[in-house]
């Protein structure tokens, strides 16, 4: 049993593959933005709801190389958050700081602060740091960033590694921090898509496990919820009242309530419930599909997931949707054209998902046919 994808829009990036990351669509209908990550600076696209362009393009000055640290956009594209190796630092389309908070290093034997990347930046015991991350909040007012401790002023504690902090995005205020408890080897955020004072965090520690976090900011305390078990975060429901998981080992997909650890509804393991590519030898016990780190909700009760990374040692990858509200057994998409399967596709939360093209150059933007 499939369903057939029908193609939406193609979306060409905005630099060419050889000089960027893959490019990347942020944002709700009617907030659409494209954005891909160059060698020197963030590119920003404003899209309509046809995801064509709708305004100028945004260039953003990067202070590090993109292999240094990962990135956020405002909402309307009028900042940019590096966050780096030893700070989260904002920058304006001009290329000047707003802000910068420093904090401790990510090169896990360094205990240095330092105070800019030339200190480091040619060092070869560098040159493969860990790395935390930072998202704005969907109204574009805060900036919460997960970062190696201490900060330049203050500490939480001797025993802290990790820190969680809420930054006023206008001038990189801390309005409040908290220990993640955790020692990443890198992270990303997943904000509510409704409520500015709710952040999902999630965190890889690499084989030692993936700690997910819950925040929520009431405007004077910052409340953080251990969800329990090692999950990763693959997506939260267009309501935010929901959340995607899978575990560390890639094993079992579930949906859980923002409030509770407990799933919610069905949970679907892997091994079970998808089949046996069907290239794959019937009887090799390494045939057995899991599930890949990413996904998302095409709308309140409909996930969408994939099985690429299991699938590519026997042929083309597969991606799956699967009903929260109704059966249980998943169902594959089938493509009209090949599809690029690194990275994954991406819900964005109104019926359709995305997948880059083969050759890096664009993006699809697929519905239900």
């Amino acid at each position: 049993m499939s369903v057939r994808a029908r193609l939406c829009a193609v979306v060409p990036a905005l630099l060419p593959s050889a000089e960027a990351d893959v490019p990347e669509l942020l944002g709700p209908p009617g907030r659409r933005l494209l954005a891909q990550r160059g060698d020197d600076a963030l590119w920003v696209q404003p899209l309509d709801d046809a995801f064509a362009p709708a305004g100028d393009r945004v260039r953003l000055p990067a202070p590090w190389p993109r292999r240094r640290g990962t990135w956020a956009v405002a909402p309307d594209a009028s900042l940019a958050v590096f966050a780096g190796v030893h700070a989260v630092r904002a920058v304006e389309p001009s290329g000047a700081t707003r802000w910068e908070v420093r904090h401790g290093c990510w090169y896990g034997a360094c205990r240095d602060l330092h105070t800019s990347y030339e200190e480091y930046g040619d060092r070869a015991d560098h040159r493969h740091p860990e790395r935390g991350s930072a998202g704005f909040s969907v109204d574009g007012a805060y900036v919460w960033a997960h970062v190696r401790g201490p900060l330049a002023a203050g500490e939480l504690g001797p025993d802290v590694v990790d820190e969680w902090l809420l930054l006023d995005a206008r001038d990189g205020r801390v309005l409040a921090r908290a220990d993640a408890e955790a020692a990443a080897a890198g992270s990303f955020h997943l904000p509510h898509p409704v409520d500015p004072g709710q952040m999902g965090l999630s965190i890889g520690e690499g084989q030692d496990g993936s700690p997910l976090r819950w925040g929520r900011w009431d405007g004077t305390e910052l409340s953080v919820r251990h969800v329990a078990g090692d999950l990763t975060l693959m997506g939260v429901s267009p309501s935010g009242e929901r959340l995607m998981t899978v575990t560390h080992d890639q094993d079992t997909l579930a949906v859980r309530g923002t409030g509770g650890s407990v799933p919610e509804g069905p949970e679907w393991d892997a091994g079970t419930a998808v089949p046996r590519h069907p290239e794959a030898e019937p009887d090799n016990d390494e045939a057995l599909p899991y599930w890949d780190w990413a996904g998302g909700f095409l709308d309140e009760t409909t996930l969408i997931c994939s099985t690429v990374e299991a699938d590519e040692e026997w042929g083309q990858g597969r991606h799956w949707l699967l009903d929260t509200a109704g059966a249980r057994t998943p169902v594959e998409v089938a493509y009209p054209v090949p599809v690029g399967i690194r990275p994954p596709m991406a819900a964005l939360g109104d019926g359709r998902w995305v997948t880059p093209a083969d050759s890096g150059e664009a993006l699809y933007v697929w519905e239900r046919g």
